[in-house]
């Protein structure tokens, strides 16, 4: 942390009223970014970024602390605990991914079924996919009230942003098959919500976003039933 901490810095940006995202700099890992869910019943860290110094922890408590962290998945571990002690929140993980836990700690809480309903406005939805335990988070006062899914890379958004995308393995470009992609619609049909928010800055479909998931589900069944053209 401390040799990180000599070239890198971690940046807060507002994505909108109660969400702030936070992300260091120069880019390191895969340069994904955590969010920050503030609600009056507590703030909500989801995912979460390897660098976390004192400038970062002030600029946290600034805006009201962490009640609990939760992850996506687990390529987003990285210093969860170091987040969990400096702000004493618990680290709310899906025990189908309790295997790919490389750092037990006192601070992780796993939970099981398919949902969990941090407080009134936010609730964490297994999908399963690119992991068994792979979450997303819906944040129901996001968007004006319209709703907020925050997916990290369960549910991937793609260079055009009316689409996203679904993958078993992003690095070896291994796709999830169709009973996969239909478990993950099926998993957030119930929640309503017009924007959704992934791993990355930029990453975000700003409107229509439960019916862009839906569209690209069924682009991304149609291509893999399909045979190729050009064989």
């Amino acid at each position: 942390m401390d040799r990180l901490g000599t070239d890198h810095r971690n940046v807060l940006r507002d994505e909108e009223p109660g969400l702030t995202g936070i992300r260091t700099e120069p880019e390191f890992a895969i340069g994904q970014r955590a969010l920050l869910v503030q609600t009056a019943q507590g703030n909500i860290l989801w995912d979460s970024i390897s660098y976390l110094d004192d400038a970062t922890i002030e600029a946290v408590r600034r805006l009201g602390g962490i009640s609990a962290i939760t992850i996506s998945h687990p390529h987003f571990y990285s210093s969860m605990v170091e987040w969990a002690r400096a702000f004493d929140a618990p680290v709310r993980l899906h025990a189908a991914n309790r295997a790919f836990v490389q750092r037990p700690d006192a601070a992780i809480e796993y939970w099981e079924g398919d949902t969990l309903a941090l407080n009134s406005e936010v609730t964490l939805i297994r999908c399963g996919g690119h992991f068994p335990g792979s979450t997303v988070l819906h944040w129901a006062a996001g968007a004006g009230g319209r709703g907020v899914l925050l997916t990290g890379d369960t549910i991937y958004v793609v260079s055009d942003r009316r689409y996203a995308s679904f993958m078993f393995s992003y690095p070896n470009l291994i796709p999830l098959p169709g009973s996969a992609i239909r478990g993950i619609v099926s998993a957030i049909e119930p929640f309503a919500f017009d924007r959704l928010y992934g791993g990355w800055f930029e990453r975000v479909i700003r409107q229509d976003a439960k019916q862009a998931v839906t569209r690209s589900a069924q682009r991304y069944i149609r291509a893999i039933q399909e045979r190729p053209q050009n064989t």
